[in-house]
């Protein structure tokens, strides 16, 4: 979330001396101050405290911002920060009796329902909010995490190749903007190993290996799944693959 912050311009005043009866109304002109810049709204301060991770002082500033399903919404996201689950769900449903079809708030509300372990809820949540926003590559990878999570392996992978159809990089930047995986180990290792496919596919071996990897430490151990899975043949030729089969006494 970016914050709207106003720039201010501080507008230096050259200093020539003149003669007081030269003073003039192009003097003046010259001489008069800048306007004064607006003042930050409530919303504008929730959204820079946000950014700044004081979540305590964004919900308050957005406490006084007027009533929208916008402002709900980051009310929410500041509450889910702060891992208060059940007030984060509230403001989420509110903002929904606002506004219905808000696939923001609808994501955020499948992205609770999933931190407290209810998969169902929050897989129907994910797809509907991707019926509404179908080019939305952070909801498709979401809904492939929750059907991991539900154990349900290829609806998840599906999910996944929607993502990273959309957007190849969902899964390769920091990932603050997506779920974190399943609380299984077997579910995570499974999930990491899908994304690692997928990243060979592409040709990115970097991510591939980076992913082969958690899914390794988090209990992958199909030998044979590895020695002839056709995505990573290019893999498999690099010292980096070798090095890692090695360190994972893999053979």
């Amino acid at each position: 979330m970016t914050a709207r912050i106003p720039v201010l311009v501080l507008a230096l005043a050259a200093v020539s001396l003149i003669p007081l009866r030269a003073a003039n109304a192009e003097s003046q002109s010259q001489n008069a101050r800048p306007p004064a810049p607006p003042a930050m709204t409530a919303e504008d301060r929730g959204d820079l405290l946000m950014a700044r991770q004081e979540y305590l002082a964004a919900i308050d500033a957005y406490r006084q911002a007027p009533v929208s399903a916008e402002t709900l919404n980051k009310l929410g996201i500041a509450y889910h920060h702060l891992f208060a689950l059940d007030e984060a769900r509230k403001d989420y449903q509110k903002a929904l009796l606002i506004r219905p079809n808000y696939p923001e708030a609808i994501n955020n509300l499948g992205a609770a329902d999933f931190a407290k372990g209810h998969y169902k809820q929050s897989i129907g949540l994910y797809r509907k909010a991707l019926r509404l926003m179908p080019n939305s590559a952070v909801i498709a990878a979401n809904l492939g995490t929750a059907y991991f999570a539900a154990g349900k392996y290829q609806s998840g992978l599906e999910a996944y190749q929607n993502a990273f159809r959309l957007d190849p990089s969902v899964f390769a930047g920091d990932g603050s903007q997506i779920i974190q995986g399943p609380s299984s180990m077997r579910d995570r290792a499974r999930q990491d190993y899908c994304i690692a496919e997928l990243f060979a596919e592409n040709g990115d071996q970097a991510h591939a290996l980076e992913y082969l990897r958690r899914a390794l430490n988090d209990g992958f151990r199909d030998r044979n799944r590895l020695a002839k899975d056709a995505d990573f043949a290019q893999l498999r030729t690099t010292a980096a693959f070798a090095q890692l089969m090695a360190e994972e006494k893999i053979q």
